[in-house]
């Protein structure tokens, strides 16, 4: 899977964005934020399979995961 990623600076912090997920995150250095934004994105996606998985959209099958 590809994501775009932003990362501007601004007066005191970088700010990194992956637009596709609506996740945003910041760092006192561009590796700060660059950390802090992969950190997020796996939050999300995490979160995003584990809705799916409770709410029936999903299930996982000896490691594969299933579309309802």
């Amino acid at each position: 899977m590809q994501l775009s990623v932003n990362i501007k600076k601004g007066r005191k912090y970088f700010i990194a964005r992956c637009p596709e997920l609506g996740v945003t995150t910041q760092g006192k250095t561009l590796e700060e934020a660059k950390e802090n934004l992969k950190e997020a994105i796996d939050l999300h996606l995490e979160s995003m399979v584990e809705y799916m998985i409770e709410h029936g959209k999903v299930h996982i099958e000896r490691g594969k995961i299933i579309q309802a």
